[in-house]
């Protein structure tokens, strides 16, 4: 199979520290290229893969200013789609912008929605539902008027979030500065039990960030540490009591959750979205219903055995069984016998 993977150019792929998308896709890329399938990666020029790369997108534009998303994104989908009769599938992580150019080219398309935003967005959708193969990342994301080819939850490589048997006292919020993401609730509940709170993430909603978390910022009970990435990325998932998810809103997915339980970190996450797929109540972490409840849970932090929430993240949120599902996926719509490819597993 020859496969183009479209990237979003937001960040590089993989990125940095905050994106996402682009790691998804980055964690996907590198399984089928293991498998020995030929992908070519479109991605920003700065972009790193053991695949092919084809770039014309001279940076990130939430990185580069001097990059102008509209005019890049057009530019970036253009050169895939010029090309589109070398490939035996489009695989778009990039949201609907492709869409437009799918009737323009025989090569089937799938698109993983990577959070179905709003009923604004559906008209870029249903239109083309019969042209382009749709996968929800979860089965609470999925929209009722549209048609979906699968669900496929995300999948991490485990190895790279070695289990911490121990964790520490302090307790952690990891995601986007933002008002769904429950920054403020995180900040109330650590307060409630008297732990320390650690604060990691981009800034997304500025005058939130202004109002109702630095005012909390003291560098000693609640630490701002910002965006990180690497080590430092996996020291904070890792060293925590637990992982406060008080989300405000029906979480697609999450990625930070099961990097969390990888580690062994159990996480207390508001019953909205996807959480009730992810965690298992009592063994993984807490599904709770409100702010009260929360604080209540994590009192109860200490009957998890943290090797728990690391168990299963190798056994339901791993990159190969994404990748596997994925193949299937791709081998279904080209008519293609779903035999087992010649695979290089990634380390458990």
């Amino acid at each position: 199979m020859r496969i183009a993977m479209i990237a979003p150019i937001a960040w590089r792929t993989p990125p940095r520290h905050y994106g996402p998308w682009e790691l998804v896709t980055s964690l996907l890329t590198e399984a089928l290229v293991a498998r020995g399938i030929d992908v070519t990666l479109f991605a920003t020029r700065d972009s790193q893969t053991a695949g092919r790369l084809s770039a014309v997108v001279p940076a990130p534009y939430c990185e580069d200013p001097s990059v102008d998303a509209k005019v890049w994104e057009h530019r970036h989908l253009a050169h895939v789609f010029e090309q589109a009769d070398r490939f035996d599938l489009i695989h778009n992580q990039a949201d609907f912008p492709a869409h437009a150019f799918s009737r323009f080219v025989d090569t089937p398309m799938v698109t993983t929605i990577h959070g179905f935003s709003s009923e604004r967005i559906l008209p870029m959708y249903k239109p083309y539902e019969d042209r382009v193969h749709y996968v929800a990342i979860s089965e609470a994301d999925r929209h009722p008027d549209l048609r979906y080819a699968a669900t496929i939850h995300h999948g991490i490589v485990p190895h790279e979030f070695p289990l911490d048997p121990v964790g520490s006292e302090d307790l952690l919020y990891f995601g986007r500065i933002h008002p769904d993401k429950g920054t403020s609730e995180a900040i109330e509940a650590a307060r409630a039990v008297g732990r320390r709170l650690h604060i990691y993430g981009v800034v997304q909603d500025e005058a939130y960030h202004q109002r109702e978390v630095l005012p909390h910022v003291d560098g000693e009970r609640v630490i701002y540490h910002g965006a990180v990435g690497g080590a430092a990325r996996i020291a904070a998932l890792s060293r925590a009591h637990a992982l406060l998810h008080l989300i405000n809103f029906d979480e697609p997915f999450g990625l930070s959750v099961i990097e969390a339980m990888a580690c062994g970190t159990p996480v207390i996450a508001v019953r909205r979205g996807s959480m009730p797929e992810i965690i298992e109540h009592g063994r993984t972490g807490f599904l709770v219903g409100s702010l009260g409840e929360a604080i209540a849970a994590i009192e109860r932090i200490p009957t998890i055995d943290r090797r728990a929430p690391s168990q299963a993240v190798t056994d339901r949120f791993s990159v190969d069984r994404m990748a596997d599902e994925y193949i299937t996926l791709y081998r279904n719509i080209l008519g293609v016998a779903v035999a087992a490819p010649e695979t290089e597993a990634l380390p458990a």
